[in-house]
């Protein structure tokens, strides 16, 4: 896993063997940041990254000057991965938290203007994040949430639902929360 822009580009993370994630493709994760690049001004959002895994989407926004991140997963081996990850690099901006991705989203109530939700694909509660996010008011006006997930999942009846972007295997599903009129 490498990382692709900013100020760490080019840095490679190395997880410890046995880790339960499988880390979104450099392929995959390069055509999310262009979308992203193209569309926000990365250094003005407040981040929220679930299923954060090894961190290697955290340490993208971080790299690439978001100054406010945080990092959700239960697992202790990907929790302290990606805090001596933060130690190692001074990574400020990233606040590791370990929990229950849909417990913390039953409880938290910070908004946030993008929040991306890497789960295991075979979760049956992958529906339930979005509708926990939406019906938790998560988002900020204008917000986004960006659901990886497999290609042959369908997210798409979901109100806030805007459109699928497929790559290979994955799928990236984007939400948003519209501007009040």
């Amino acid at each position: 896993m490498r990382i692709i822009s900013g100020k760490l580009k080019g840095i490679r993370l190395n997880p410890p063997a046995g880790l339960p994630v499988r880390p979104t493709k450099d392929m995959a994760k390069e055509a999310l940041f262009n979308i992203l690049h193209n569309q926000y001004d990365l250094e003005e959002l407040k981040v929220l990254d679930l299923f954060s895994g090894t961190g290697s989407v955290s340490v993208e926004f971080a790299s690439r000057g978001v100054q406010d991140i945080v990092s959700v997963d239960l697992d202790r081996g990907c929790y302290n991965f990606l805090r001596a990850v933060v130690k190692q690099y001074a990574l400020d901006a990233i606040k590791p938290q370990r929990a229950d991705v849909i417990k913390y989203l039953r409880e938290e109530t910070d908004k946030y203007d993008l929040i991306f939700a890497d789960p295991p694909y075979d979760i049956p509660e992958i529906p339930l994040i979005p509708q926990l996010i939406f019906d938790r008011e998560l988002l900020n006006p204008g917000g986004v949430l960006i659901v990886e997930h497999h290609t042959m999942k369908k997210l798409t009846d979901h109100p806030n639902f805007v459109e699928q972007r497929k790559y290979g295997y994955s799928s990236f599903s984007f939400f948003e929360l519209k501007e009040p009129e």
